[in-house]
Parts: structure tokens; sequence; C-alpha cells
């Protein structure tokens, strides 16, 4: 299998971090590997905002958690936090987001550094907070939350994979 492949099939979610940064050469190459994720007619309409300030990240997480009705961290303790941003002027823009987090997460699985996609992104960036945060780094609020690629290395083994299930492919 080749390891592209590989990849794609090992790749977990993981919901336990350490507090190790990601190194900044690595977190570069996962950066851009979601530069160049696909988008609708090529307009990338898609945004990264890669946060490793942790009070940016409280921030962020306080703002999630109320969205869920809960104080815990929905971020479990991720060094980094790559929130994905998309014009909604675009109408591919859940599409274009969402293709950003798949790259970021299995470039993530391919240079040994671990990943989730947390929610609530766009409830997150809907609320008053969300927007002013949305100013401070120079975006409109034309921009949309896709999703939260949380960033770092896992505090326990990696999970395995559930056997898929049966009739997830249908030949026609």
């Amino acid at each position: 299998m080749n390891d592209t492949l590989k990849t794609l099939m090992e790749r977990r979610s993981v919901r336990s971090y350490r507090p190790d940064q990601v190194p900044e050469e690595i977190l570069t190459q996962i950066l851009e590997a979601g530069e160049y994720a696909p988008s609708g007619m090529g307009m990338q309409s898609a945004v990264m905002v890669a946060v490793q300030d942790k009070e940016t990240i409280r921030t962020l997480s306080r703002i999630n958690a109320a969205v869920m009705g809960t104080d815990g961290d929905p971020f479990y303790g991720a060094p980094t936090v790559v929130v994905v941003l998309a014009d909604s002027r675009r109408g591919t823009c859940v599409e274009d987001g969402s293709l950003v987090m798949g790259n970021l997460m299995n470039a993530a699985c391919s240079l040994g550094v671990d990943s989730c996609w947390i929610h609530r992104a766009r409830e997150t960036f809907e609320t008053e907070e969300g927007k002013a945060l949305l100013k401070k780094w120079g975006l409109s609020d034309d921009y949309i939350g896709i999703g939260n690629c949380i960033l770092g290395y896992s505090d326990q083994p990696r999970p395995q994979a559930k056997p898929r299930k049966e009739g997830y492919v249908i030949r026609a």
C-alpha cells in the first residue's frame, strides 16, 4: 500500500493531548497542505487562522463550550488550533472549508501529528466575541466558521479504526 493510502486509512481523531507544541516547520507543512485543498472553481474561499497563543485558544474554547452548554475544553488541551473559515459569498464555501479541514488532518497524520475536527465554528463566529476575533484577524463578517482543526501529540495510544460498515460502497 502506498504512503498516501496508508495515511488515509490510519488517521484517527485524537481527543487527549500533551502540552508539547507542534514545531513551526511541521505546522508550516500542514498549513501548506490546507492551502492546496480543492475548491469550487479554484476560488479558494477558505482561510486558515493558526492559533498557538494560549489566551486566544482559551477564548475560542470558552465560546465553543458555551455553544454546547458546558464549561469543559472542547479542544482537549491541544496546543494548536487551526480555525478554518470561508467566505459565505461563495456558493461552495462549506465544501471548500471542509476540504481544507480534510487536508489538514491527513497532512498532520502523515507528519506524526495528531488531530481532530472540532465543530461549532459557525456558531462561535456568529457571536459578538467571535465577530470581534474575525475583525482582529482582518476578516469581514462574511466569513463563516467551518471547523476547528486541533493539532498536537496524543498523551494516549492512537485509537484503532472501527470496522467499516456493511454497505458502505454500492457499485452500480
